[in-house]
């Protein structure tokens, strides 16, 4: 299943969920120019999360551009190929700016920030566990993992616009968000439980879990800022 767009509408402007697009956005263009510039403080290897740094506080390259703990913020920032940042920043697009709709934007801030912090210790665990401790982590997916978890919470039954290939034949149908969401966060935890953990294929599915938990356990706590007003309808 592949999201298009949403049907619900937002009362602001979704400045900071514009503002980290596009943060991601020229952080990849970057990564893009430096690719045969390892030491680069935007590369994966020197920006990545790399579980070994974060968890002795020593740095693989010496000396380091970004020194740990901090890589587990620009990780946030950097991706590995075109198709991994372009999902992470449709998906950012589609949930980001109602989520920041209902908790405002500096809250909101917040939220994506802890989200994607939790999603790295998750997968740094995990990977640990796994003695995968030297492969770097990038990505916005478990932060974005947050976003949808409070969306869910948020706007149960929102409606996504979503791709669906059946054999040869690709379908659109509107799904409840919860629906979308929920075999999503599904799909996650399968693939991270039937792994032996580490990043998967490439992929970090402990972060999405990880991220997901955390965004579902914060936005219970936070709930919608004060004067926030549902759409008409929701």
């Amino acid at each position: 299943m592949f999201p298009l767009k949403d049907d619900l509408p937002v009362h602001r402007t979704p400045l900071v969920t514009w503002a980290v697009l596009a943060a991601n956005v020229l952080a990849w263009l970057w990564q893009v120019l430096v690719t045969h510039f390892p030491e680069s403080a935007f590369s994966v290897q020197a920006g990545g999360a790399i579980p070994y740094e974060i968890l002795s506080f020593q740095d693989v390259q010496v000396p380091a551009l970004v020194p740990p703990p901090l890589t587990i913020f620009t990780s946030m920032f950097l991706h590995g190929g075109w198709g991994h940042i372009f999902s992470n920043m449709l998906f950012l697009w589609i949930f980001g700016n109602n989520v920041e709709d209902a908790l405002g934007r500096g809250r909101f801030l917040l939220f994506y920030l802890a989200s994607g912090v939790a999603a790295a210790a998750a997968q740094i665990f995990a990977s640990a566990a796994a003695g995968d401790v030297l492969t770097p982590m990038v990505g916005a997916s478990g932060a974005i993992a947050g976003v949808l978890a409070a969306y869910m919470v948020f706007f149960p039954k929102a409606r996504i616009l979503t791709l669906v290939p059946i054999f040869f034949i690709i379908r659109l149908f509107y799904i409840p968000a919860r629906v979308f969401i929920g075999l999503w966060f599904a799909l996650q935890l399968l693939m991270a439980l039937g792994g032996v953990g580490g990043t998967g294929g490439g992929v970090a599915f402990f972060a999405h879990v990880g991220g997901f938990v955390a965004g579902f356990v914060l936005v219970k706590m936070m709930g919608p800022h004060r004067g926030y007003r549902r759409p008409a309808g929701w």
